[in-house]
């Protein structure tokens, strides 16, 4: 047996051993990623359902926007005020009031209120009949396709088809907002949970072709709008819109509406 191979291959090892730790070390320097501790405790408080409500691509993404002063405390719709007040801890930040925010479908379109044009037949989905003749085949070409793309994406059942027509449930909407991005249509909107009156249509048709659709309709006649004292209404292509950082929830809209479709709740 050679000893002077053997001591001299364990002399190389421990060289090449002691240049790769050193290599090493300072790789870990120079590579080093800070951690921020408040973006780790506030990611732990988020549910983690990834659902891009609060306009983050996830919600790795939010927690980096919380711990850096970038996004509100309360910027998760899905944990609503129990995980804001966790997160507001963790900031050392105050919470203030939050509004429940709820889907809406803004259409009164039931089976028994409009007309049909045509018979869809295809995949039922909203967004494949969307790109049929007219966008729809209902006579109506803005309201609810009622094939349940929005069902179909709501991961705590909140949303489903009753006559044709999408009815969310608001006990339980998190206001994550899937459903509002898969609507060809784009009926469905975040409103307040306290909110007693709702316009219940989204047709940008005028008032004749309005009703020949669907006996459910805003005919545009603005009525509400002008009646309004707080100056609550909007109108916009020829449909009533609720400003509900105005409304006094008064009643007079509904009250004046002569087709009804401002709804109480």
């Amino acid at each position: 047996m050679n000893t002077t191979a053997i001591i001299t291959a364990i002399i190389v090892l421990a060289i090449v051993a002691l240049v790769i730790g050193i290599i090493l070390s300072v790789a870990e320097k120079v590579f080093k990623v800070e951690v921020d501790e408040k973006e780790i405790a506030v990611r732990e408080e988020l549910p983690g359902s990834n659902c891009g409500g609060c306009g983050y691509a996830g919600c790795d993404a939010l927690a980096a926007a919380i711990a850096k002063g970038e996004a509100p405390v309360t910027g998760c719709p899905v944990g609503g005020k129990p995980v804001a007040e966790k997160i507001a801890a963790i900031m050392g930040q105050e919470v203030g009031e939050m509004e429940k925010m709820v889907a809406y479908v803004k259409c009164d379109g039931f089976c028994d209120n409009r007309q049909t044009d045509y018979n869809y037949y295809g995949i039922d989905s909203c967004v494949y009949a969307a790109k049929m003749p007219g966008s729809s085949p209902y006579a109506c070409k803005y309201g609810c396709l009622g094939f349940g793309s929005c069902v179909k994406v709501c991961d705590h059942g909140a949303i489903r088809i009753v006559d044709k027509k999408a009815v969310v449930d608001e006990s339980l909407c998190v206001a994550c907002g899937k459903c509002l991005r898969v609507c060809p249509h784009d009926l469905i909107e975040l409103i307040p949970a306290s909110s007693k009156y709702r316009v219940q249509c989204s047709s940008m048709a005028r008032g004749k072709e309005v009703k020949d659709a669907c006996t459910s309709g805003c005919i545009g006649c603005s009525l509400c709008k002008r009646n309004c004292p707080s100056e609550a209404i909007i109108f916009e292509n020829n449909i009533a819109k609720i400003d509900y950082s105005k409304c006094t929830q008064c009643g007079l809209c509904a009250e004046k509406c002569p087709v009804k479709i401002i709804k109480n709740y």
